[in-house]
This record gives structure tokens, sequence and C-alpha cells, in this order.
């Protein structure tokens, strides 16, 4: 009997003190886990700023006007007072102021008279020029035309320079009246008396008889 009661308190005791110590570990573990799982929240100050209204900018003075100074101008010098002449009748007469003679006006010299001007001439009977021959091949082939020469008139009246100004249409007919006029005797142009050099107009015509 009572060592039946001395192993029931035993245990009795042993059952108490695990679960004391069970208490105490589940306390330990719970304050623990309370100090890791529980974030710190800490409390940031609120900083406000106050915005200052910006000052206004002074607004610029008006520059001073300066009124320009009338430029004085210098007063004009007195006038010297003209001298009076004093009138004075005398019954002496007056000198005559003394007369220019007119100058001399001498004649105008006779202007020259115009010289006479004659023009160059080809056609004097005297001079005999020879009609220009008719080229037989333009003869055949009906060859007709007019044609005008510019013949250069020397001194002694021949022809120095033989022009075709207005051709006839065909070559032959005015290769044919050049080489003959070359060989005319023209009278030269004059200035009154004096001869002088000219260019003349010889119209010759090339003309088949019917």
């Amino acid at each position: 009997m009572s060592y039946t009661l001395s192993q029931a308190s035993t245990s009795r005791r042993s059952s108490l003190l695990t679960i004391v110590i069970g208490l105490h570990v589940g306390i330990f573990l719970l304050i623990f886990a309370a100090k890791t799982v529980v974030p710190q929240i800490m409390e940031m100050p609120l900083v406000v700023d106050l915005l200052q209204p910006a000052e206004p900018k002074p607004e610029p003075k008006p520059l001073p006007v300066v009124k320009p100074q009338p430029v004085r101008q210098p007063s004009p010098a007195p006038k010297a007072p003209a001298p009076q002449i004093e009138a004075t009748q005398s019954t002496a007469p007056a000198p005559s102021a003394p007369v220019a003679a007119p100058p001399e006006v001498k004649p105008a010299p006779p202007a020259p008279a115009a010289l006479a001007v004659t023009q160059a001439r080809f056609d004097a009977d005297y001079l005999r020029n020879p009609a220009p021959p008719y080229p037989p091949l333009s003869r055949r082939m009906g060859e007709e035309g007019k044609v005008v020469l510019r013949v250069l008139v020397s001194l002694q009246g021949t022809a120095e320079q033989v022009e075709v100004k207005t051709s006839s249409g065909s070559e032959r007919l005015d290769n044919a009246a050049v080489n003959t006029v070359k060989n005319w005797k023209f009278i030269a142009a004059r200035r009154g008396d004096t001869p002088t050099q000219s260019w003349v107009l010889v119209p010759i015509i090339f003309k088949l008889e019917q």
C-alpha cells in the first residue's frame, strides 16, 4: 500500500514538472515569436515645406525725360549806320562821260562756191565699148537675164574693180559681163575741173532674139 502511494506521488510530480517546463517553454516561444514576427512600425514625422509666395519684381522706374535746351542763337551784331549823303545843288554842268567808238566790223569772207560734181560715164559714143558676147552654151540653153555691175572708175577712166551687184541668175552670163566691162573705157567723175575716183553702176541685159 505505501509503495503504491509513493509511486503515484512520484509520477504526479514528474508530470507536474513536465507541465511547468512545457508552459515556460511555450511562453518563451510565444515571446520570441512575438518579437520576430511582429514588425516594428516607426512613425516618420510629417514634414511640410510651405512655399512662400514669390515677391513681385519692382517695376522699372521710368527714366527722367531730359528736355533739350533751346540753342541760343547769337544776336546779330548791330548794323553800322550807313553814311548819309547830303545832296547839294551846283550850277556847274556835270562832265559828260566819254563815248566809246564802235568796233570795226570786218566783212565776212565770201563762202567758197560749191564745186559741181559730175558722175562717171560709160555710155559715150566715142568710148566705143563693146557689148559682152553671148555665151554659146547659154544661147543653146535659152538663158536670159539682167546683170548689174558695180565698177570703180579710176582718175584715168579705167575699171579698177568690177563687182556683181545684181546677178542675172546665170553664172555664165555674169562672168561674160564682168570680163567684158573690165576692158571698157570710162569718163572719170569730176569735182569742178578735177577728176576724182568714183563708183558707177553698169546694167547689161542678155536677151535672145526671137
